[in-house]
């Protein structure tokens, strides 16, 4: 038997995120999501680079772990606001709080070779490769 469905020109077309926001008050306490490390991976010949967006994070509160061809990047954001006698919160949508993400590479990673820094919000990583080993033959007895 045919599953009839129903056509909706809007459907596709947006509107319901148009509206979506319009005719709720401006008072709603919404919990923000934590935001996502958005990142850009290059390769060479002997390295990675990885430039990974961290907002709101200071250079202390970042940590990269290296343990073999897995990279994970952790950070803390925290919320640092002064306000004042008589002063309320409408609307608050920044994030605070940790933040990691982990993602593998198809090569080990040489951690004492390797090297990070961190500016304007943005991490840069220089992963080198190790060598590849040369595989060693056994003999058969």
């Amino acid at each position: 038997m045919n599953k009839l469905t129903t056509y909706d020109p809007f459907r596709e077309a947006g509107f319901d995120d148009l509206f979506r926001g319009f005719f709720t008050p401006v008072r709603v306490a919404a919990t923000p999501s934590a935001a996502a490390i958005k990142m850009d991976v290059t390769e060479n010949d002997n390295a990675y680079a990885v430039q990974a967006e961290i907002p709101g994070a200071k250079k202390e509160d970042v940590q990269v772990t290296i343990e073999g061809n897995q990279v994970t990047i952790g950070a803390e954001v925290k919320r640092e606001a002064e306000r004042k006698n008589g002063e309320g919160v409408l609307r608050s949508e920044r994030y605070f709080g940790s933040v990691y993400r982990s993602f593998t590479l198809p090569v080990e990673v040489d951690e004492a070779a390797s090297s990070a820094k961190f500016e304007n919000g943005v991490l840069e990583l220089t992963l080198v490769k190790k060598a590849a080993q040369a595989g060693k033959r056994l003999t058969v007895q």
